[in-house]
């Protein structure tokens, strides 16, 4: 492997450091060779616990739909959020006003 000669000068601010490396390849000043595999044991899951009030015809049907999958009711309430909120993501530059001209 050869040897990386470049050394990552010193920056004054995140804003000289960000646009150093805008215009360089981390391949010339790292060696992938000396890399070490890190382990995160102690790191966290980031989730919120939230309360929601739904109505109850809505909760019994969640819950038979999650029977039939073999999934948590909870987990298949996160799945569904997610699904819509990624749909509502990639639809979002698709604004109302252009929409309706349509």
């Amino acid at each position: 492997m050869k040897k990386m000669n470049k050394k990552i000068p010193k920056f004054k601010n995140e804003d000289d450091e960000r646009e150093f490396w805008a215009t360089q390849s981390p391949l010339d000043y790292f060696d992938a060779g000396n890399f070490k595999r890190a382990s995160f044991s102690k790191l966290k899951p980031s989730l919120k616990s939230i309360s929601i009030r739904l109505p109850e015809d809505m909760l019994a049907e969640l819950k038979i739909i999650a029977n039939k999958k073999d999934v948590p009711y909870q987990s298949l309430a996160k799945i569904y959020l997610a699904r819509q909120i990624a749909l509502e993501r990639n639809s979002s530059s698709i604004s109302p006003k252009n929409n309706a001209s349509r």
